[in-house]
């Protein structure tokens, strides 16, 4: 970061009482500009449907308009919220993972959350009408959500488990990742392969990541999930400004380096394990939200909120794309974000080796 990027974002102290924060002017501007372009996508995505709608029909239906009001808060506003709280959730937890990592390429992929959650929803689809007794067996009784919940999490512990070795450290948990998520990735093809091509097209439109049909059972999870560990997460934000420095010197700072790194950790793997359950792999919201807010923001290291609501935005943005441009047809959401993803991703690689070169 140049000197003008830096005296552009100059942190400044706010103290509230006997706690206090370093207030980041420019980090604060693109805060409430990516909030005032998060409201604006979703109030654009809630005018989409089989009953048009203007701008001022939605938020009057908002508000308490009669007529429009339950298609609008039963329908379409759990579905805008719903893509909102999940970018913010995959792109908290892709910041935190990167921190942690001192990787930009890092992102809850490598921590096995979304293709643990991949196999176990699939496994469940695919052997439903066999295996689990049909219509009463597994996947009735717990729901998709709940397996890939349960599947994310045991996919990241797993991870944890092959990557510990007397303590965490961030190359060695990437690597382990990346092997472990290529495991997940060629067992859920198999299961694919193998089950009934009715059952693997169901577990296809989970998989690429969709918000149709998302209602307040799928917003509840997230929101909640996000209201108990963003502020979590805050609090050990002087553990993540730490571990962005060599080891020796985190230990010299007196920060508990392996508790901290597997504090940050668990909140990350929730957090993204929370919002695969509830509308499958979105991909590259994780990796490419935290660098994006990297930029904007212009500090060391991914800004959490600011991280968070760029990923919002995106998500919303990428829904609205993906209900409009073949409408009436409608494309999944992770295609739309992946499509976007995949250049930003040889954009990130292309930018890292210019780096390492200079």
């Amino acid at each position: 970061m140049n000197a003008k990027t830096a005296a552009r974002s100059v942190a400044r102290p706010l103290r509230v009482s006997t706690m206090s924060w370093l207030l980041r002017p420019r980090a604060l501007l693109v805060a409430l500009t990516s909030a005032a372009a998060l409201f604006l996508l979703m109030a654009l995505n809630m005018r989409i449907g089989d009953i048009p709608m203007t701008l001022a029909d939605v938020v009057a239906a908002t508000f308490g308009d009669t007529q429009n009001t339950f298609i609008i808060m039963e329908l379409r506003l759990p579905r805008a919220l719903a893509g909102a709280l999940i970018g913010a959730a995959l792109a908290l937890s892709g910041a935190i993972t990167q921190a942690i990592a001192r990787n930009p390429l890092a992102s809850p992929d490598v921590l096995g959350v979304t293709q643990g959650a991949s196999v176990t929803v699939v496994a469940a689809i695919v052997f439903s009408g066999t295996a689990y007794g049909g219509a009463s067996g597994l996947l009735a009784t717990l729901g998709i959500p709940v397996l890939g919940l349960l599947g994310g999490l045991a996919g990241a512990v797993i991870v944890y488990a092959f990557a510990w070795r007397r303590g965490l450290e961030g190359y060695r948990l990437v690597l382990v990742g990346i092997g472990i998520a290529a495991v997940f990735t060629n067992l859920k093809y198999w299961l694919l392969t193998v089950g009934d091509v009715h059952d693997s097209s169901r577990a296809m439109v989970w998989i690429t990541g969709s918000l149709h049909a998302r209602g307040w059972e799928h917003v509840v999870p997230v929101a909640l999930a996000l209201a108990v560990l963003l502020p979590a997460a805050l609090l050990g934000t002087r553990s993540l400004g730490a571990l962005r420095f060599g080891d020796d010197t985190v230990t010299g700072l007196g920060v508990r380096m392996n508790r901290a790194r597997s504090a940050m950790l668990l909140i990350a793997v929730l957090l993204a394990a929370v919002a695969t359950a509830s509308a499958g792999p979105v991909a590259f919201v994780a990796l490419a939200a935290p660098q994006i807010a990297l930029r904007l923001a212009g500090t060391a290291q991914p800004p959490l909120v600011v991280s968070a609501l760029v990923g919002a935005v995106l998500t919303a943005g990428a829904d609205l794309v993906a209900r409009t441009l073949f409408s009436p047809a409608e494309l999944p959401v992770g295609v739309v974000t992946a499509v976007l993803g995949a250049p930003y991703l040889i954009y990130l690689l292309v930018r890292i080796r210019r780096e390492r070169r200079t």
